[in-house]
C-alpha cells in the first residue's frame, strides 16, 4: 500500500499555482477568399499587421558587373544560380541605364556572321543591329539564337542569354549545350524561371544589359538574346494591374518570320 504524506501534496499543489499561467491567448481568424499572384484577399482579419526595417541606400538600384561574369549563370540581381560559389566584383553598373544620342553613336558597318546561311545571305545582320524574330512555337526561334551563340567562338563576340520566364529544365538544356560546346567561356547566361516573381522577370532584360554594356564599353563586341520578350511583357502587364497603373501597349519591330510550312 503506498502513502502520500501530506507535506508532498502541499508542495505539488503549490508547484502547480507557482506555474499557473494566467495570461489568455487572443487568435483573430478570417477567411481567405482569394489567393493570386502572391497576394492573398483575406476577409474579417482586421488586426493583422506586416512590418520590417528599410534603409535607404542613398543609390539607384544598380548590379554589380565584371569580366568575371562570364561562362557563369546567374539571375536578375547578378547573382550566381550555377552553385559554383560567389563572383568577386567591384564595380557597379546602373540598371536602367541611359542610352547614347543617335548622334554620338556610330553607324552599323560591321557585320554580325550567324553561320546560318539563310539568314546571312536574305537578311544580313550588322553589330550594333536589333532583329527580332517571331514565329509560332516549336518553329525554331530559340534554335537558331543559340546557334547564333554557338558561332560566335573565335569570333571576339562576348554573348549575353537571357531567358525570362522559362521552365528550369529547359534553361538547364540550353547551358548544357553552351557548356558542351565549349561557348560558355564567352557567354553570360541571366535566368528567372517561369516560378519566380514577377519583378525578377521583369528585371531580367535590364540585368543583362547591364552586363552587355558593361562590356561594350570596355570595347568588347556583344551579342544579348533575349528569350524572350513577350514573357516579359506579360510581367510587365501584371505589376501594372497589381499596382493600378496603366500597362501601356508594347511596340514590336522586327523582320525575321517563322512559319510552320516554311520550318517543315
Amino acid at each position: 500500500m503506498v502513502t502520500i504524506r501530506a507535506d508532498e501534496i502541499s508542495n505539488i499543489i503549490r508547484e502547480r499555482i507557482e506555474q499557473y499561467n494566467r495570461e489568455a491567448k487572443i487568435v483573430n481568424i478570417g477567411t481567405v477568399l482569394q489567393v493570386g499572384d502572391g497576394i492573398a484577399r483575406i476577409h474579417r482579419l482586421d488586426e493583422v499587421m506586416a512590418g520590417s526595417s528599410v534603409k535607404a541606400t542613398r543609390r539607384i538600384a544598380q548590379i554589380p558587373v565584371s569580366e568575371a561574369y562570364l561562362g557563369r549563370v546567374v539571375n536578375a540581381l547578378a547573382k550566381p544560380i550555377d552553385g559554383r560559389g560567389e563572383i568577386s566584383t567591384s564595380e557597379f553598373r546602373l540598371i536602367e541605364f541611359a542610352a547614347p544620342g543617335i548622334i554620338s553613336r556610330c553607324s552599323v558597318y560591321e557585320p554580325l556572321q550567324t553561320r546560318l546561311i539563310v539568314i546571312d545571305s536574305m537578311i544580313p545582320i550588322g553589330r550594333g543591329q536589333r532583329e527580332l524574330i517571331i514565329g509560332d512555337r516549336q518553329t525554331g526561334k530559340t534554335a537558331v539564337a543559340t546557334t547564333t551563340i554557338l558561332n560566335q567562338q573565335c569570333q571576339n563576340v562576348i554573348c549575353v542569354y537571357v531567358a525570362i520566364g522559362q521552365k528550369v529544365s529547359y534553361v538547364a538544356q540550353v547551358v548544357t549545350t553552351l557548356q558542351e560546346r565549349g561557348a560558355m567561356e564567352y557567354t553570360i547566361v541571366v535566368a528567372e524561371m517561369a516560378d519566380s516573381p514577377a519583378t525578377l522577370q521583369y528585371l531580367a532584360p535590364y540585368t543583362g544589359a547591364a552586363l552587355a554594356e558593361y562590356l561594350m564599353y570596355r570595347e568588347r563586341h556583344t551579342l544579348i538574346i533575349y528569350d524572350d520578350l513577350s514573357k516579359q511583357a506579360q510581367t510587365y502587364r501584371q505589376m501594372s494591374f497589381l499596382l493600378r497603373r496603366p500597362p501601356g501597349h508594347e511596340a514590336y519591330q522586327g523582320n525575321v518570320f517563322y512559319l510552320d510550312d516554311l520550318f517543315s
